[in-house]
């Protein structure tokens, strides 16, 4: 939100109350405290009838500082914070002037210091206590570098450089080719080696140099704000740091990792057809690991009643039997609505469990299913019924859910069970739904066996793995789009990512489905996902069914290697899917680069974008080697390349020991570089965990 007319002037009916005067500073335990009036004070009488902002600065861990700014203090604000967890035993060190922590101090003047060196500072002639006609904000201006860039705030499908922009966290259905976002996280990370992170489930307003040309902005409604200045060495510390703050990704099934059919989305489908698509892609050599039942399973007009179509699936039981057979899992679609003639709303209706207006009655709308209602899972006895529901489907045998939709949820006349914040629980709520059922799922398969696809997200998201890119478009642009929302969200701890092979909306063409397969593949989680027409790759071309076995397998052969970058996730919070920047913040070429990654630490992968089969990609200092062909190419430099669909640039790093998976839990280990035998056998058990029998095939490069 945008306070200002021009440089000079407010906008009309606008005012600010800056931190003008430091009148006091205490220390009160592990905290600093900061009295600042709102004016200049030359004398006693100044004193008087004056505005009064308080700031104060503590720190929950090492290079973390937190930053808390209020006005008035005697406001309700139910569960509108996110809250860390407290590190007792930590203690930042507090003079009358400065907190340090670990590399990263900051004055009573609100200088942020990493090592010595400047990261920001508080503009205290624009920070404050913002009144305007229809609302209250505090506002916080920090000042910017020449040559700064910005990154994050969710899942963003604008720009990847956040430059320029203007960024509403709240959570909102817009698809992916617009400036709404499913998943949105107020983290803002700098260039400069450190991050901004507002510790709010309401609607954090982000102007990123779009106001102020060199600060970035953020904002709140209320009268208090919280954030934390997070700093590192490089990026990925500070990514590391934040996901300590947050929370990190647990350890999903291996299982997860293979490819994911599902019968998408409004298609007809029944058993004989699920059978079928089983069938034939075991025809093809097509590795398959999971069929997921999208929404019509259940009855239409009745979503959520949790209960199989039988005249579709006669037998849901023995289905699931049958697939668990053939080697798959089970995944169905689920949401956190209640359609009115499903028969789950009497009961919701009489249990209390659903969102309730002010005045007594159930929120209720046509939206998406008629007379709809909202399960309320700040109600632990809804949130029992829930799961309950979810139990009798884990019993029959599925094995994960997808947890769509979780973002349209009403502020306005509105009561929750807790009396939570209606603003704030906008954005929470994606969180309590998919903690409902992801805790289910920890519970009744064992920590490290859970997995399910969500769609929307806020802080801290991440815990409750996987999440999707939501609805794309069959388009080129739209693959695009999917990249760099996929990268921004890595770039808030969200290790795990997939998307809709092929695009959801309309049908990709071939050739675009094709190039996406590879895209795909080479990310953590592959989805075969569709709207309104089937993805499997016969109803394309041929040579679709040939490309989708060749990277399957291919990803099957990674999966050491996939488990070693899970392992990295778990500990350090660093995603699959890294942003260049990310891995090589020293590199001036890197900072905008957002149509390649890192994927893992080791190899790097540019998705074909064009229907002339172009590869562009980047290559960092060092020496680089195909993945597929062995080309060796010495960075830094650009290669420009015509591929065929069995092939996309894919390098990877000189130095890497590369353990992958053969058939007969046989392995190979490739290495590229020069490395000695003893070294290379050692390197394998520590980076991939694993002792290799005593004849391996190794590789060299």
């Amino acid at each position: 939100m945008k306070f200002h007319d021009g440089f000079w002037m407010m906008k009309e009916g606008v005012s600010v109350a800056p931190h003008t005067t430091l009148w006091d500073v205490e220390k009160q335990g592990d905290s600093l405290i900061l009295y600042e009036a709102t004016k200049p004070i030359k004398g006693r009488g100044d004193t008087l009838n004056c505005t009064m902002l308080t700031t104060v600065l503590s720190s929950p861990m090492k290079n973390v500082v937190k930053v808390d700014v209020y006005h008035h203090l005697g406001l309700p604000r139910k569960n509108v914070e996110f809250t860390p967890e407290q590190n007792e035993s930590f203690h930042p060190l507090i003079t009358k002037n400065t907190l340090t922590t670990g590399n990263l101090s900051v004055s009573r003047e609100l200088v942020f210091s990493y090592c010595g060196r400047t990261l920001t500072q508080r503009n205290n002639v624009l920070s404050g206590y913002v009144t305007m006609p229809e609302e209250k904000r505090m506002v916080e201006y920090l000042n910017t570098s020449v040559g700064e860039t910005f990154y994050g705030t969710g899942e963003r499908f604008t720009a990847f450089v956040k430059n320029g922009q203007s960024v509403d966290i709240e959570n909102k259905d817009g698809g992916t080719c617009s400036e709404q976002a499913y998943k949105n996280v107020p983290l803002l990370l700098s260039s400069k080696g450190y991050g901004i992170f507002v510790a709010s489930y309401d609607k954090v307003s982000f102007e990123i140099e779009s106001e102020v040309v060199d600060a970035v902005q953020f904002s709140v409604v209320g009268e208090r704000l919280v954030y934390y200045l997070i700093a590192g060495h490089d990026l990925k510390e500070v990514l590391s740091n934040y996901t300590a703050l947050a929370g990190r990704v647990p350890h999903v099934p291996a299982w997860s990792y293979g490819l994911w059919l599902s019968t998408s989305f409004t298609t007809d489908y029944n058993r004989d057809i699920v059978n079928s698509f089983i069938d034939k892609m075991h025809a093809y050599s097509i590795p398959l690991s999971v069929i997921h039942f999208d929404c019509f399973w259940m009855k239409g007009f009745e979503w959520v009643n949790f209960a199989w179509d039988l005249s579709r699936f006669p037998d849901p039981e023995e289905m699931i039997r049958d697939i668990h057979a053939k080697g798959l899992k089970v995944c169905v679609w689920i949401n956190s609505y209640v359609g009115q003639k499903s028969p789950l709303f009497v009961e919701g209706l009489r249990g209390g469990f659903f969102l309730h207006r002010s005045e007594g009655s159930v929120w209720q709308w046509d939206k998406w299913q008629a007379g709809m209602a909202i399960v309320d899972f700040t109600n632990p006895a809804a949130v029992d019924w829930y799961c309950g529901k979810l139990k009798t489907l884990l019993d029959m045998g599925v094995d994960c859910f997808k947890t769509d939709f979780g973002e349209r949820i009403p502020t306005s006349d509105v009561v929750w069970y807790d009396h939570s914040d209606p603003n704030a629980m906008h954005n929470r709520y994606t969180d309590l739904y998919n903690h409902t059922v992801f805790s289910l799922l920890e519970k009744e398969k064992g920590r490290g066996n859970a997995v399910l696809f969500a769609r929307s997200a806020t802080i801290g998201g991440e815990r409750y793995p996987v999440h999707w890119g939501g609805d794309c478009s069959a388009t080129y642009s739209s693959m695009a789009q999917t990249l760099r929302g996929g990268l921004s969200l890595g770039l808030c701890g969200f290790a795990y990512w997939s998307h809709d092979i092929g695009g959801f909306e309309q049908t990709a063409s071939a050739d675009i489905y094709k190039r996406w397969i590879a895209f795909g593949l080479f990310s953590s989680h592959s989805r075969l996902h569709g709207s309104a027409s089937y993805r499997v790759p016969w109803v394309f071309d041929e040579e679709a069914c040939q490309v989708l076995s060749f990277f399957a397998k291919w990803k099957a052969k990674l999966l050491p290697y996939l488990l070693k970058t899970e392992n990295e996730a778990v500990e350090t919070g660093l995603p699959f899917i890294r942003a260049m920047v990310l891995m090589f913040p020293n590199d001036p070429n890197c900072l905008y680069l957002d149509r390649q990654y890192c994927f893992g630490d080791d190899i790097i992968v540019a998705p074909v974008m064009n229907a002339e089969g172009k590869g562009s990609c980047y290559l960092p200092e060092g020496s680089w080697v195909h993945l597929f062909d062995g080309t060796h190419v010495q960075g830094p430099c650009w290669v420009e390349e015509l591929y065929d669909y069995f092939s996309l640039p894919v390098f990877v790093r000189e130095g890497t020991v590369l353990l992958l998976k053969g058939q007969e839990e046989r392995y190979e280990v490739h290495v590229y570089g020069t490395i000695k035998v003893a070294e290379v056998l050692e390197r394998v058990q520590v980076e991939y965990r694993v002792k290799l029998p005593p004849h391996v095939c190794v590789i060299e490069h």
